[in-house]
């Protein structure tokens, strides 16, 4: 309390006498970081009562700030002098304010950010730069610059700080001028690395772009931290602006080596929270095509970008069909994405036009990974297997070939084969789904019975199995009702009946 009555009475002096300026470094000094959080915490309010309050007498406005040193000159008034003097003082506040969001306590962190935000709108209204024609931009970018590089440590997870800033952004103009910071964060930062990765800094960056909204109108744009004259006419209000911008930060974060896991996490929103706001889409492709060559579950994850650049915005990717056959592993059927990925491998062999040589060789290759897969898995590979022949009949030679082969030691198919065409998937049959009607679980063993029918014109609605899992496979067995089964010709009553029991009737105790 002592404490805070002595920064109190500093701050009343500083502020009712200029006589009193020099000790604003005592409001200052704690700010170094050494002291304990809650005198720095002290500390940092009184500062923002402070600056606050000169800010908004214009006591920091010197236009063009000169060297300290220089406005010790005989050409500068005693009332200049002071204020560059005191607007050197308030700079001194702001970096130490950007050194302490990466202080050890999170309040100190949270107020820092604060503080600087609480600035950021200050020198908005009341610019610290002379104003030569009406509408001339006032948004301090310099200090909003402060606050964006204390949100991106290179050493630190910084997710838990970000969040706390996620309300600023639903301001326009704040989105606008933190999305230019980011991208020239990324080049000074990422320009170093010699692609090497920093996971830190850029699960960080990850953070605080990810959740970023953009607006889908123009008309929706009406939420602005600075009261701007004549905003109509300035850029960071015209929505092409923002999408430009916007892009330009995502390829800039995303030509450098991401982390294995950011890659991951880029993908899954990339298709609904990147690709629509952007002016060029197509720009995209590098960086799908080099996640898409990565493998396993990435390339999984990739498919959905290239969708929409292949459908949407009619781009071609060479040896699609090539590379989207050779993801078919055994992992497929037991991955994290698997729902995602065969929703949309569905969708690529929806197509009527593709060649029956084609289709046949993921049948089969489908069918094969199937002898090794979980029943929760099967329960949904056939049903699709069963769409795939009804979109192209001409694959149905693979279920109506009596003299084909038994087993895998006479099967034609090369399973080996990159090639799809090369596979000899057309020659082959489906003795794999034979083998699966004879499975152990009775609801695969029927699905693969399906394929044995004449199947019905209308497709299966395959929606409700792809994120079928193991456990609920086995809340569905547990909770299906045991049928009585007679075991013998006459009903068993039990060993201790009533009076027709066998037991009662010879050893009774009457």
């Amino acid at each position: 309390m002592a404490r805070e009555a002595a920064l109190a009475a500093c701050l009343e002096a500083v502020l009712g006498s200029r006589s009193s300026a020099n000790r604003v470094f005592e409001l200052l000094e704690p700010l170094a970081g050494q002291e304990e959080p809650e005198d720095i915490v002290s500390a940092a309010r009184t500062c923002s009562r402070l600056f606050g309050a000169l800010l908004e007498r214009r006591e920091l406005f010197v236009g063009l700030l000169p060297e300290q040193d220089a406005s010790l000159g005989e050409s500068y008034s005693a009332q200049d002098k002071y204020r560059i003097w005191m607007r050197h003082r308030y700079g001194d506040c702001v970096r130490c304010l950007g050194e302490l969001m990466g202080h050890d306590a999170f309040q100190v962190k949270e107020l820092a950010l604060c503080t600087l935000m609480k600035f950021v709108e200050l020198e908005a209204q009341y610019p610290l730069i002379k104003i030569e024609w009406k509408g001339t931009l006032t948004f301090p970018c310099d200090l909003l610059k402060v606050v964006v590089d204390g949100l991106l440590p290179t050493t630190e997870d910084a997710s838990l700080l970000i969040s706390r800033f996620q309300e600023y952004l639903e301001y326009d103009d704040v989105r606008y001028f933190v999305m230019k910071a980011v991208t020239a964060s990324i080049g000074q930062v990422m320009q170093k690395t010699k692609e090497r990765p920093l996971p830190f800094y850029q699960q960080n960056v990850f953070s605080l772009i990810s959740p970023i909204n953009m607006p889908n109108k123009e008309s929706e744009m009406v939420r602005f931290m600075v009261k701007q004259d004549n905003r109509e006419e300035l850029k960071f209000s015209k929505l092409q602006a923002h999408k430009q911008v916007f892009e330009k930060m995502w390829l800039t974060f995303l030509k450098h080596k991401l982390p294995p896991g950011l890659y991951k996490k880029v993908l899954v929103i990339l298709h609904d929270s990147v690709l629509p706001y952007m002016n060029e889409p197509t720009l995209m492709m590098d960086f799908l095509t080099v996640a898409y060559g990565i493998g396993g579950a990435i390339s999984l994850l990739a498919l959905n970008g290239l969708f929409i650049l292949m459908h949407q915005h009619n781009l071609e990717y060479p040896d699609f069909y090539k590379k989207l056959y050779s993801l078919l592993d055994p992992s497929i059927y037991h991955v994290k994405y698997r729902a995602r990925f065969f929703h949309l491998t569905d969708l690529f062999l929806s197509s009527s036009h593709l060649p029956a040589y084609l289709v046949a060789a993921f049948i089969k290759r489908l069918a094969r990974l199937a002898l090794t897969a979980p029943p929760e898995a099967l329960l949904m590979i056939l049903p699709f297997i069963c769409n795939l022949f009804r979109r192209h009949p001409a694959c149905r030679v693979l279920l109506h070939r009596p003299a084909g082969p038994a087993d895998m030691s006479e099967d034609p198919y090369v399973m080996e084969e990159e090639e799809p065409s090369e596979s000899r998937a057309l020659q082959s049959s489906l003795w794999e789904v034979q083998s699966l009607q004879n499975h152990y679980h009775p609801d695969v063993a029927k699905a693969a019975a399906v394929l044995s029918q004449t199947l019905s014109e209308m497709e299966d609605d395959i929606s409700g199995l792809l994120e079928l899992s193991a456990s609920e496979l086995f809340d569905r067995e547990v909770k299906k009702k045991a049928v009585d089964v007679p075991l013998e010709f006459e009903q068993v009553r039990g060993l201790f009946g009533k009076k027709n029991d066998i037991f009662a009737e010879h050893f009774s105790l009457d």
